[in-house]
């Protein structure tokens, strides 16, 4: 396991990461907080030994990254560009939400992301697919986090999402424990985020700790599947992006999160 198991997932703060420059503002005011690892998504442009340097200058570790399928299967480049970063994991940030696809689609794309994957996996890369809540309805009487669990070779790992599972109607530590249960390795990696609702019965994402889910369970799940990377992220909300990571690192390390 590495020193530390938090990281912040750099999508949280897209608005503040759109130049180089932003991007080492960013990373400077992420270590102040506390954080010692980011998940790198949603950056604007900058070349991987620019970003590598940023990282080293701020002292902060690149848990993983976000990629698109189209990185993905440019083999070489993406291989380098993680070298650089000294980064392990990747993950492609949803796919199938329009069109609304059939179960038979679904494992379709499990068998290309699959492809696509494993000369990546063999490089010492390891590819994964996030998850948001339309995974979650049924296709063909099929799930298609069960169909990406079953038909993806399994060097591709899961990244649950804690509050998208919850958003379809899931429970996020069975989840994990699903996911878990159909190999070794499959929930490397996690988006925690938390759910509240409010008075009026509208669902909202909230600080880790500050909603409704069951954190203890969760996180007991993820030990069980040996999860090393809890990575924070708020897509949106009411609380200003920079005080969200900080307020979900303060209630994760009270949790006993490192």
């Amino acid at each position: 396991m590495p020193d530390t198991q938090i990281g912040a997932q750099l999508y949280t703060l897209r608005d503040h990461t759109k130049t180089p420059d932003d991007i080492a503002r960013t990373f400077e005011r992420v270590k102040a907080m506390g954080y010692d690892a980011v998940q790198c998504s949603a950056l604007g442009p900058i070349a991987s030994d620019a970003l590598a340097q940023r990282l080293r200058d701020t002292g902060l570790q690149c848990a993983a990254t976000h990629v698109s399928m189209e990185q993905l299967q440019e083999t070489q480049a993406c291989l380098e560009h993680h070298a650089a970063l000294d980064c392990q994991f990747t993950a492609i940030g949803g796919a199938g939400l329009h069109p609304q696809w059939s179960a038979e689609d679904w494992i379709g794309y499990a068998h290309r992301l699959s492809a696509v994957a494993q000369p990546l996996n063999e490089a010492g890369v390891r590819v994964g697919y996030h998850n948001h809540s339309h995974e979650l309805a049924l296709h063909d009487g099929r799930r298609p986090m069960d169909l990406l669990a079953e038909y993806c070779d399994p060097c591709v790992w899961l990244e649950v999402d804690t509050y998208w599972i919850a958003h379809g109607g899931g429970d996020p530590a069975a989840w994990i424990d699903r996911i878990a249960a159909t190999g070794p390795d499959r929930v490397p990696c996690i988006h925690v985020k938390d759910m509240d609702v409010t008075a009026e019965s509208a669902q909202f994402m909230s600080e880790v700790g500050a909603g409704n889910l069951n954190w203890p369970a969760i996180l007991d799940a993820c030990r069980r599947a040996s999860t090393r990377w809890y990575l924070v992220e708020r897509d949106g909300g009411p609380v200003e992006a920079f005080e969200s990571l900080a307020i979900s690192l303060r209630n994760m390390r009270e949790m006993g999160l490192r």
